[in-house]
Order: structure tokens, then C-alpha cells, then sequence
């Protein structure tokens, strides 16, 4: 269905590509993978499918070093298998969103190669950060800024001629540069790839580092150089929400709202932005920039009814001022998910998480504004903590050693049926291992056992998106909060919808009365479970 603004309560699911579904035996997942899939996605009832990057790269950062913007790696198929993908997702009323990586490219790219080839001065190597180091040898890396994953952002190389030369920018791996946005080559580049990708159907651009891009054009020291290895956030004032990217997002939504103008199909653009706070990122979806951008202050919420509110208020006064919706989120690919986090916190292990996990995901999709869903998440998947460290592939342990933060425990292969591994994730005439190892309890986990369970998390999750879709209450709109007993959060939607959330272990009384019409656990009548979440049709006479 094409209506006006079809993404402002829309709920899109994460498909991270390589653990989706695998056509080929290989053991890694693809985009024939993704096709087949897509009637699983289509039961569950999501608007869209963002796609993690399958473009050319040497996956250094699992397609985040992308080498070519305009292609498919072998890994994952080929264009015409993209094209596809796109046809049956259409057909299945299902939209498409890809990954787009715009702060830096792969160390394998063409143009980064012609720039170690070129010499310093050069216009290659003009279209990324190329200086001079410092001390009397130029053998200092040129500023003290960290790299987000661990190390300094800044690496020499070998000139054409033997000799040590000069250094390159890179803010997370060195086998990732950072593209110079000053340099009117690389937007000029950027929307070629829009275009070419925008032509062949998609319906937007998930934007991946979107505070990024622009650097100070001084590169002078950082005032806390260890700030982005400590936090693996963008909090380097000096290279992250600098002001000139917002040109380039008006530039990318008039690109987005020529298209729509042609066929009256609107594409999306939402972004990955971490900046310091609600108001910092109201910015970047206003009217003429980012149609959304993820909000992670709901994500990063310790499981307390005051934190749930704040951010929750924060989002609703600053970001919705601006005439987009909000964006929520609980999980992602880079974030342990939400069953261990919360259990964690709870020190007392995975029922609690899971019992909180369930009970926010009610809590999200009863916000107003969009929502989008990490794979997995819809199974009540917990963060894999165990992998071997012979196995971890995620750049932050490479480059670092520790394991802490490290996010291939929510990148494991989803299990799909069976009692063993690979639980139906690889099929073909190959018999490969799944490229991370699914641990043995996930046959606790598998997509035909939740669907055959009315009490398991995709029920809970298709059972909420029925009714987001079904009640006018849902989806876009405004939240009134509710006077609750401590431990509770309750808000009212529209005519008398109530979503009501027991942070506690202990059962208290329903802060409303009516038809109760969904609900996390189990709720006798007039009661609301102990980290449970419900929602009510009332009459309005008791709010």
C-alpha cells in the first residue's frame, strides 16, 4: 500500500545477511537466503527489511569495508539475485532498505589503492585523509585521536618509492579509511550510488555512521584522546557532528524526493546517529534532512520505570518537535540483545531477561513512531557469551584483545528447525559449519518451535504488530502518562489505549481497568505481573 509518510510508524526488521539464511552450504548466509525468508517476515507482519552491506569487500568488518558500492560480493549472489529479492519483496508488500557506509570505505577500494599509488599531493589522495606525521621523522602519527575499535585512527604507509611516507585516518579499523568529504569527488560519488541503487528499486538507505563524515579540517588534538576507545562511541568532538554534514543529508533527501516525484513512492533515509542528546539529534531529521534516525538512548535505558520515562519524554519533546517520528530500538548487530542484557542486570540470569525483554518489546511497539527489529530478536535469541576465542571475528578483539564489547554474540546464524546444529540455517549440496557456531540450546530457539508456540516471543511480537496495524490508537500519534505505583510506567494512546509496564518482581494492581487485548506474561484479572507488560482498551472514565 503506497500512503504519504509510510514510514513514520513503520516497524522494519534487520536482516544481518551473512547469519539470515544460507541457500548455498557454505555456511555463511545470502540474499537467495533473504528471498526465501521473506514469507517468514511476511507472517510476522513487518513493513520493511533493512539489509546489513553485501557489497564487494575483503569483510574485514563483515561488509562495513565495502570495496564496491555498486555490486554484489560472490559471497552473497550476484546483481540479478538482488533483483530478485527485490520483485518478491515487493510483491510480499514488504520494502527495502540498504546499508549505506559513507564515513570510510574498504583499504581495498580502487580509489584507495590509486592513492597509496599516487604520492603525496595527489588528487587520489586528496579524496581521504593523507598528512604528514610529526617529531622530526614524520614518524608520530599526526593527532592523538583513538580509533573506535581499539588503537590510534591514524596508520603510515610505505611510499611507491620504499620510503616511510604518511599517514591515513581511519576511525575504526585501518583497513577502513575515512573518505575527505570536503573533496567534492566523494559526495559527487555518493550520489552516483544512490542513484544506481535508487534505480533498481530500493525504497531507502539505512546511513551507517550518520554524524560522521566531516572531520575538523585542522585534525588538531582531541581534548580526551581516549574517549572514543573507551566508549566505542562518536564522542571525539572534532570528528563526529561536525555541522557540514547536514548539507549532505539535504543533499540526499532532495536526491530521495526526486524519485518520490516520479512515481509518488516515497524512499527513506535513516540514519545512525550517536550524538550527545535528544536535542543534538532533533537536528538530523528535521523537515529537509533524515526522514529518521535511530533513537539508542531507549536501547542504552537500564531497566528502571524513571530512565524509561526520561528518555521516552526527551524523544517526544525534542525529536517529534521536529515533525519526523521517533525511531525506537532494542537491539541491533552491534548491541548484546536485549534477553542477556537484561537478565544481566538483573544478576539474575536469562528468565528475568527474558520476562523484561518481552516486556519491552510491548512497551516499544506500543510507542509512537517507527520501530525496527533486530533478526533474532522476534525469537527471544540471548547474546551467545561463550564463543571461543579462536572464533571471535569481530575487528573490536583483533585490534583490542578483550573480549569486552565484542559483537558476534548477537551475530550468530539464526536456527531455523531441528534439534542440531545447524538447526536448518545452511542447506545445499555443500556441508560447511555455520561461519559463527550456534550453541546447542538453540534448539530451544528455532523458528518452526516458535511458531508452533502460542506463548513463545514471535507470537508476542506478531500479535503486536497485528494490532499496531489494526487499532488507530498505535503507530504515529502522541503518549499522555499516567499516575502510577513506583515500579510502574503506564501511558495512554488515543481513545483509552493503555501500555503499562511492572519493572518490579512483584505482581500490583492494574493501574486501569477494561478489555485487556495483549499481554507479556501471564496477568490474572486486575493484576499486572511483575516484569510484565500489558496493553488495555478502557472506556477513558478511569484516566
Amino acid at each position: 500500500m503506497n500512503r504519504h509518510g509510510w514510514w513514520r510508524d513503520a516497524v522494519i526488521y534487520q536482516v544481518y545477511v551473512r547469519s539470515f539464511l544460507d541457500s548455498t552450504g557454505d555456511g555463511i548466509g545470502d540474499l537467495a537466503g533473504v528471498r526465501a525468508g521473506l514469507p517468514y517476515l511476511k507472517k510476522l507482519g513487518v513493513d520493511g527489511i533493512w539489509l546489513s552491506p553485501f557489497y564487494p569487500s575483503p569483510q574485514h568488518d563483515h561488509g562495513y569495508d565495502v570495496a564496491d558500492y555498486c555490486g554484489v560480493d560472490p559471497l552473497f549472489g550476484d546483481l540479478a539475485e538482488f533483483d530478485l529479492l527485490m520483485a518478491t519483496a515487493h510483491r510480499l508488500g514488504i520494502r527495502v532498505l540498504l546499508d549505506i557506509v559513507p564515513n570510510h570505505c574498504s583499504s581495498e577500494h580502487p580509489w584507495f589503492r590509486e592513492a597509496l599509488a599516487a604520492g603525496p599531493g595527489s588528487e587520489a589522495r586528496a579524496r581521504f585523509h593523507f598528512t604528514d606525521g610529526r617529531g622530526p621523522d614524520g614518524d608520530e602519527p599526526p593527532n592523538n585521536w583513538h580509533a573506535m575499535f581499539g588503537g590510534p585512527a591514524w596508520s603510515r604507509i610505505t611510499e611507491p618509492d620504499g620510503r616511510p611516507g604518511q599517514w591515513y585516518l581511519h576511525m575504526f579499523t585501518p583497513e577502513q579509511p575515512d573518505w575527505n568529504w570536503r573533496n567534492p569527488e566523494i559526495p559527487a560519488e555518493f550520489e552516483r550510488v544512490l542513484r544506481f541503487w535508487l534505480d533498481r528499486g530500493v525504497d531507502g538507505f539505512r546511513i551507517d555512521v550518520a554524524a560522521g563524515l566531516f572531520k575538523h579540517p585542522e585534525l588538531p588534538d582531541s581534548p580526551d584522546p581516549e574517549a572514543d576507545a573507551r566508549t566505542r562511541d562518536s564522542v571525539n568532538p572534532l570528528a563526529w557532528n561536525q555541522p557540514e554534514v547536514h548539507d549532505v543529508w539535504r543533499n540526499w533527501r532532495a536526491v530521495c524526493e526526486e524519485y518520490t516525484a516520479r512515481d509518488g513512492r516515497e524512499r527513506l533515509l535513516v540514519g545512525e546517529v550517536s550524538v550527545p542528546s535528544a536535542r543534538e539529534h532533533a537536528k538530523y531529521v528535521r523537515p529537509d534532512e533524515l526522514h529518521q534516525a535511530f533513537f539508542f538512548d531507549l536501547l542504552g535505558a537500564p531497566w528502571d520505570p524513571d530512565a524509561f520515562r526520561k528518555v521516552i519524554s526527551e524523544a517526544m519533546q525534542d525529536i517529534a518537535g521536529t515533525g519526523s517520528t521517533v525511531t525506537w530500538v532494542l537491539n541491533n548487530h552491534d548491541q548484546v540483545r536485549t534477553v542477556t542484557r537484561y537478565g544481566e542486570a538483573a544478576m539474575e540470569g536469562s528468565g528475568l531477561g527474558a520476562a523484561r525483554a518481552r516486556a519491552a518489546a510491548l512497551l516499544m511497539l506500543a510507542l509512537p513512531g517507527a520501530a525496527y527489529v533486530y533478526q533474532g530478536e522476534e525469537l527471544g535469541l540471548p547474546e551467545v557469551v561463550d564463543l571461543p576465542d579462536d572464533v571471535l571475528t569481530d575487528p573490536i578483539f583483533r585490534r583490542t584483545g578483550s573480549r569486552a564489547r565484542v559483537r558476534d554474540g548477537c551475530r550468530v546464524p539464526l536456527p531455523w528447525s531441528g534439534q542440531v546444529s545447524p538447526f536448518g540455517f545452511t542447506s545445499g549440496t555443500q556441508s560447511a559449519k555455520p561461519w559463527l557456531p550456534q550453541p546447542s540450546y538453540f534448539a530451544e530457539y528455532v523458528t518452526e518451535r516458535a511458531l508452533a508456540d502460542t506463548r513463545s516471543f514471535w507470537h508476542l511480537y506478531r500479535d503486536g504488530l497485528q494490532l499496531r496495524s489494526a487499532l488507530p490508537q498505535l503507530g504515529e500519534g502522541s503518549l499522555r502518562w499516567l499516575d502510577t505505583p513506583p515500579d510502574v510506567l503506564a501511558f495512554v494512546r488515543g481513545d483509552g489505549l493503555v501500555c503499562a509496564v511492572n519493572f518490579g518482581t512483584s505482581p500490583t494492581a492494574a493501574p486501569v481497568s477494561g478489555t485487556p487485548l495483549l499481554t507479556s506474561g501471564d496477568c490474572p484479572p486486575g493484576v499486572l505481573a511483575g516484569s510484565t507488560a500489558a496493553w488495555w482498551i478502557t472506556d477513558g472514565t478511569d484516566l
